[in-house]
């Protein structure tokens, strides 16, 4: 059965914590006070037992005393425990006090640690703030730093130089289709006015600070300087698709130059890509029959070429041609430039009727407009013997090989007569005495003097020379050829490797196709 407490015991337990300790100070007041009422008792009985003299009543304050003694006992054993209750309960308070400071500590360090968050993340946002900051104030760096070259590079490039000076690398010649190289003083200004005109006409003239600029990406690429070019040439697109759009013509220039660059490095995939692109926006804005769409069809087949892919290139070269002859006239030389590159894309693939045609049109109209003594006719004669060689038509080709020698004897060397004779006749007179036994023991200088002639530093009259000492060989005419390429190798000045390439190797019967890009308009 539960035991039953009673209302006094149900009292005691629903008090609080407070009124237990407020009841406990009473109780020791209480019993502090009874304590001293029972001393001041037994100290009384204690005086009256020394008056007693019977022993009877002595007896009976003995035990009055004792039960005192105990009472007293008990009550300080109560005081006792209430003393502990009260210390117990000063140690609670304490603690419970260490707990309030402890809380309100990490109240305050919760407090703190959420201000440090909100502080990190505003810092976090200035510093991305500061990063952009610092990204486009380096974009706006790099951008004044290219107009700033451009700036210097248009003072120190007058327009004659940029007319008459012969670009550093053959591969990015073709981007102004009016520019004019390499043509006589006096044929010159026709032909610049006629392109001009010619550009007019399509109602687009490629701007002053493009073709600086162009300049400008030519010289780091002739140095290998591409990590500079590039950069040079994605800045100046971005400015102007920003500026003018992306279907402008001058977005379609900045094209072709990244292109070309591209070429260089042969990344043929993304000049593809971007001269693919330069066409549509020319033929778009400019129109399918104007110079600039020619220029870019040009570029486009040669990329081809290089990649082997003759037959894609050559209709592309021909619309070029068309545009050209439609726009310049039949008898431009630039219409004989891309006579030139339909050749060596028509001799890859093995069309050599019409490689031909195309190079002695090309070779009338150099002849006509330029004049005999201009470095394409060599060129260009040198190519035809090639294509001669390739049939097995010795005696065309050698008879192309000894006009291009013996012109450039008389340029230097004046008329040829029987004391004034072109390195290709001593070569020959070399070969008959070899033949008569005449020559032996003996030094070269005393059969004539013969290496007076090989003082030439044309790199089409040095590769001439080797094509020649080949052919000879093929006949059999070992002196005069071991003569020939003697006198190629005193004469030859560090001879640009893609023209020596481009009939050299066909000589050499090596099926290499980087020949073609000996001409580009």
């Amino acid at each position: 059965m539960s035991t039953m407490l009673s209302p006094r015991d149900e009292k005691l337990e629903k008090l609080s914590q407070e009124e237990i300790i407020s009841n406990t100070k009473l109780v020791i007041q209480g019993l502090e006070a009874l304590k001293n009422e029972h001393n001041s008792i037994l100290h009384s009985l204690l005086e009256t037992i020394k008056c007693l003299k019977k022993d009877e009543e002595a007896s009976v304050v003995h035990e009055k005393s004792s039960l005192l003694r105990r009472s007293v006992e008990m009550i300080e054993l109560g005081l006792g425990e209430a003393q502990v209750m009260m210390a117990l309960s000063n140690h609670l308070n304490a603690v419970e006090s260490e707990k309030q400071k402890l809380r309100a500590q990490v109240r305050r360090l919760c407090q703190e640690n959420q201000w440090l968050r909100d502080e990190l993340a505003n810092t976090q946002q200035k510093l991305q703030k500061s990063e952009q900051s610092v990204a486009q104030l380096e974009e706006e760096k790099k951008h004044l730093e290219f107009m700033n070259q451009l700036k210097k590079y248009d003072e120190d490039v007058s327009p004659s130089e940029e007319k008459d000076g012969e670009p550093p690398k053959d591969s990015l010649d073709d981007l102004f289709p009016n520019d004019e190289e390499e043509h006589t003083q006096g044929m010159q200004q026709q032909h610049n006015s006629a392109a001009v005109a010619a550009a007019q006409q399509g109602g687009y003239e490629i701007p002053a600070r493009l073709r600086t600029l162009h300049n400008l990406v030519i010289q780091y690429a002739s140095q290998g300087r591409y990590e500079v070019a590039v950069p040079l040439c994605k800045q100046a697109l971005e400015d102007l698709e920003k500026t003018s759009g992306h279907d402008h013509p001058d977005v379609a220039t900045m094209l072709n130059i990244l292109a070309l660059v591209y070429r260089d490095q042969n990344k043929y995939k993304e000049a593809a890509h971007l001269l693919n692109d330069a066409l549509s926006i020319r033929e778009k804005t400019l129109g399918k029959d104007h110079p600039a769409v020619a220029a870019t069809l040009n570029n486009l087949a040669v990329l081809y070429g290089k990649r082997g892919k003759y037959k894609e290139a050559e209709p592309l070269c021909k619309r070029a041609l068309e545009i050209r002859e439609k726009v310049l006239g039949k008898d431009h030389p630039d219409v004989a430039k891309q006579l030139n590159n339909l050749a060596l894309l028509c001799q890859n693939q093995g069309k050599y009727e019409e490689v031909e045609y195309y190079y002695s049109r090309a070779l009338e109209i150099y002849e006509r407009r330029l004049g005999l003594d201009d470095p394409n006719v060599a060129k260009t004669k040198n190519n035809l013997a090639s294509c001669f060689l390739k049939q097995g038509k010795y005696k065309e080709a050698e008879v192309l090989y000894k006009e291009i020698l013996t012109r450039a004897h008389e340029k230097d060397f004046g008329s040829v007569d029987a004391e004034n004779k072109p390195i290709w006749m001593h070569a020959e007179e070399r070969e008959e005495m070899s033949k008569g036994k005449h020559r032996d023991n003996m030094p070269y200088g005393e059969y004539g003097g013969w290496y007076k002639a090989c003082k030439v530093n044309s790199p089409t009259v040095n590769t001439t020379l080797r094509n020649l000492g080949a052919l000879y060989r093929r006949q059999g005419k070992m002196e005069a050829a071991e003569t020939l390429e003697e006198c190629a190798v005193r004469s030859r000045k560090q001879v640009c490797e893609r023209e020596c390439v481009c009939v050299c190797v066909c000589v050499c019967e090596c099926e290499r196709v980087s020949s073609l890009l000996f001409f580009k308009s």
